[in-house]
């Protein structure tokens, strides 16, 4: 056990400070400013993760959290502390993203928008479904591993998506297919009307139409029968079982179609107050004329939101289905001064461009991975004035800040620089190994961090682990080059998706 001082906070609100030995230790939990006495238990080289083991002097807004499993449930990270101060803390990590990442001299970040009631927010739930001691059960993953810890209630979520978990819980160990599920996944609309979704690891679909009598609170009840290396709660095939095909969800004044993957903001209010603030920032107010361009529109959430103000707007989005739903949504609310694409942004704006297309103003809404690097420099090329930029990763978008270096970079014969062999056909393979490839890992990790890993850096982390027996890549060519080490950042983000595909269990 060791006293440290909390100096800082990691990206998901868990305060940072020193060993007495200098390296960085990640403590869940703690607030910076406090003096805590902690336990290692993760010691991964360059920096160390710990578990909290008493606050000695506590900082002032250190409250008591009112959910039963706070601490456990990795669902939430600041209930720990008064509300107030986690919104300055998110601030704080823009900044710091801002500066650090995209190398920004004092960048201005402007205060958090918080929310006036932050709890029942959220429209949308991913509960996982495991075999715990013998029986099943559904709720939230541990902080920091893949144990479920069983749910009775979520203050993240509205009422009627505890109820369908309740519903689930007391039934799970009666039903036969409960074996193959992984997932229940919800959705409620403005109305309290519930989509949910059932998620499995094999074709049940006909075994599931018996199961819907059993969920009468259900406006809309699916199956997806998940991809055999599923990255997420719906990577996979959806099949409707019963009710009806589409949840309407409200924003503004405008509906909104959603059907089970179809991209909607989790928290409603929230993302009326967010697009209000991007379109502001974009100068999309009533009475303009501007011709807006949306790389990432989705359902058309922002393109139909700014479309009202606009003389023109075009989304782009690469997902079919969702293309779909905007050009139904657009019908829906009887907007006809837009058209969505369904491509590739990075093709097709050059292609509006060389057809004279010009625009005023670009919305970005990317996912967590933040934009494509070719999407950024097709951007670039449009000579855009104004470019709103929505993110929901703070280290993405400081990276996606850095354009112009980003393309720089990728010339990298005119900077020093490592040549790394790495040759795959002389890796050892374990039985480890074969739960995923190199492939799986780097995807995952952009998904879920948006940070682009090497299979370098892949095979050190697999290397610690003992999933590989002997070492994977050879010397750099140039003389007198290291072998570069996989940053803390990055080797957290590896472990992480190692423990996702079953590779390590530490």
């Amino acid at each position: 056990m060791e006293r440290i001082e909390i100096t800082g906070i990691g990206s998901e609100l868990q305060g940072v400070g020193r060993l007495s030995d200098g390296r960085a230790v990640f403590v869940p939990g703690a607030i910076p400013g406090e003096t805590v006495d902690i336990e290692i238990n993760r010691d991964k080289g360059r920096f160390c993760e710990a578990s909290l083991v008493e606050v000695a002097e506590p900082s002032p807004d250190r409250i008591a959290p009112e959910c039963p499993v706070a601490g456990l449930c990795g669902g939430c990270q600041g209930r720990h502390m008064r509300y107030e101060r986690t919104l300055a803390l998110k601030r704080r990590m823009v900044s710091d993203a801002l500066s650090r990442i995209g190398g920004l001299a004092r960048p201005t970040v402007l205060e958090t928008l918080g929310c006036a009631d932050p709890d029942r927010t959220r429209n949308k739930a991913e509960y996982p479904i495991a075999l715990q001691e013998g029986r099943f059960v559904i709720g939230a993953y541990e902080r920091g591993g893949r144990r479920i810890v069983p749910l009775e209630d979520c203050l993240l979520q509205a009422p009627e998506s505890v109820a369908a978990l309740r519903e689930v819980a007391a039934r799970l160990n009666g039903w036969p297919i409960a074996r193959h599920l992984k997932y229940l996944v919800t959705r409620v609309n403005h109305r309290g009307e519930v989509m949910a979704v059932l998620c499995g690891d094999a074709p049940i679909a006909p075994e599931m139409r018996r199961l819907s009598p059993a969920m009468p609170g259900v406006r809309s009840l699916w199956y997806c029968h998940l991809n055999r290396r599923f990255t997420h709660a719906l990577d996979g095939s959806c099949t409707r079982i019963s009710g009806a095909p589409t949840l309407t969800q409200r924003l503004f004044d405008l509906d909104f179609e959603i059907s089970p993957q179809s991209f909607f903001q989790v928290n409603r209010r929230q993302t009326e107050a967010l697009y209000q603030k991007a379109l502001e920032a974009a100068g999309v107010v009533p009475g303009c004329a501007l011709k807006l361009l949306d790389a990432y529109c989705g359902a058309g959430t922002i393109t139909l939101s700014a479309a009202r103000y606009v003389a023109s707007a075009v989304g782009i989005e690469i997902v079919p289905p969702a293309i779909e739903n905007a050009r139904r949504n657009a019908g829906i609310n009887h907007i006809e001064n837009v058209r969505f694409v369904c491509g590739d942004a990075a093709r097709e704006i050059p292609a509006l461009l060389a057809r004279g297309e010009r625009f005023d103003v670009a919305i970005l809404d990317p996912p967590r991975k933040g934009a494509d690097a070719a999407l950024l420099q097709a951007l670039a090329r449009a000579d855009i004035p104004a470019i709103s930029y929505v993110s929901c990763n703070p280290a993405t978008l400081a990276r996606d800040v850095k354009v112009e270096t980003v393309c720089l970079l990728s010339k990298i014969r005119s900077a020093p620089h490592i040549d790394i062999d790495l040759d795959m056909t002389e890796l050892d393979v374990t039985k480890a190994e074969t739960k995923a490839t190199y492939e799986e890992i780097k995807a995952y990790v952009l998904e879920h961090t948006g940070l682009k890993v090497s299979c370098l850096y892949i095979a050190q982390v697999k290397a610690k682990h003992g999933i590989i027996e002997r070492d994977c890549y050879n010397k750099p060519k140039t003389e007198g080059n290291r072998v570069p080490q996989c940053p803390p950042e990055k080797e957290k983000a590896i472990e992480d998706a190692l423990r996702h595909f079953q590779m390590i269990t530490d």
